[in-house]
């Protein structure tokens, strides 16, 4: 008769062993993951090695508006911004003073006039091979001549994408795209006191080496809250204040995520629109930031050889530069701010006077 066996009983002290052995491998795992986190979390992917020349930041005095040239050390140029309708000269006169004959990499970080206002003359007035740009439209002749200009001129059009790199400077110099992070902003999302080409503002990242600038446009403290929670790196040396210093940017959480160490404020000495404002300046003081405005100091100049930094104004500051300005206009929800930005809006054409015996009718 066909008895059934008892099945063997497994040995207890080597299930035991094995559950010990599969902790440890589970720790020792958490461990490496842990060490890998805390060790390279804020590194990123690995940057190429500063060729050791001067890399020069330029934040130009375009008054009430943005523009800043970069050049690398082999003479290689970007420029973010191109300030008001009617500053190309400036600008392009700075391009001549800077030894630049062609922009390599143009930034548009938004679509107001003060930022992109005189970008046409400046492609029209130099080769420029590539532009980067939020793609968020405005409806204003100042961006239609800004891409009218890009048509004729056959310039590469590109839309900025978090993560993109550029490296269109060489010698090691790299610009990271961060932010507009999508979808982007709509009027509905947009906080009180904010606008959609500010809030979705093209964010990039300049690293030389150790050296590192955040160059944020109008960026507002909404796109600074997205970028921190998608884990951004926000960290930099120096810091191009966003929105020429106004409060609804640079907030406490962002000045502390960034660590900086110095920040330029692009603003005219006769903006009517508070900037810097005092609050923003409060800010930068508690979080032991040095601060440059080109209102008091002219145009700021950063120069880099990968390490450490200098910073150099044109000029002693005429003013108290923790002192803000006092607001005269708001900046907020009018309509010449929306569609134009803090330069505000043109001129309205003078009314040619009819002459006499003019009038309709028969």
């Amino acid at each position: 008769m066909y008895q059934q066996q008892p099945a063997p009983r497994s040995s207890s002290k080597a299930l035991k062993g094995c559950g010990c052995a599969l902790a440890v491998a589970a720790l020792a795992a958490l461990a490496a993951l842990a060490l890998w986190w805390f060790v390279f979390r804020d590194r990123g992917p690995q940057l190429p090695p500063p060729s050791g020349g001067d890399l020069r930041v330029v934040v130009l005095d375009v008054e009430q508006g943005d523009s800043i040239l970069i050049i690398s050390p082999s003479g290689k140029a970007a420029l973010v911004d191109a300030g008001n309708p009617g500053y190309g000269a400036r600008v392009l006169d700075a391009l001549r003073r800077h030894n630049v004959s062609q922009i390599d990499l143009l930034i548009a970080t938004h679509a107001h006039a003060d930022h992109i206002g005189a970008a046409d003359e400046v492609i029209r007035g130099t080769a420029v091979r590539r532009v980067l740009d939020s793609k968020v439209p405005n409806p204003t002749r100042n961006y239609e001549d800004f891409l009218r200009a890009i048509e004729e001129k056959g310039v590469e059009y590109v839309g900025a994408v978090p993560g993109q790199k550029y490296e269109d400077l060489g010698d090691g110099v790299v610009f990271t795209v961060l932010a507009p992070i999508p979808p982007f902003f709509t009027k509905e999302q947009v906080r009180s006191g904010g606008n959609e080409p500010n809030a979705n503002s093209v964010v990039v990242r300049l690293d030389y080496g150790e050296f590192s600038m955040l160059l944020t446009g109008d960026a507002e403290a909404q796109t600074e809250e997205r970028m921190i929670r998608q884990g951004a790196n926000v960290k930099a040396k120096v810091l191009k204040v966003g929105h020429h210093g106004s409060p609804h940017a640079t907030s406490d959480s962002f000045l502390k995520q960034g660590g900086f160490e110095a920040a330029v404020i692009s603003c005219g000495a006769k903006n009517l629109y508070g900037h810097p404002d005092q609050r923003v300046l409060d800010r930068l003081r508690a979080a032991n930031v040095k601060v440059y405005r080109t209102d008091l100091h002219g145009e700021v100049t950063i120069t880099t050889r990968g390490e450490g930094y200098e910073i150099k104004p044109e000029r002693e500051a005429k003013g108290d530069v923790w002192a803000g300005r006092e607001a005269k206009k708001r900046d907020t929800a009018s309509s010449g701010f929306i569609d134009y930005g803090d330069f505000g809006p043109p001129p309205k054409p003078k009314q040619t006077p009819r002459p006499k015996g003019a009038a309709g009718g028969r």
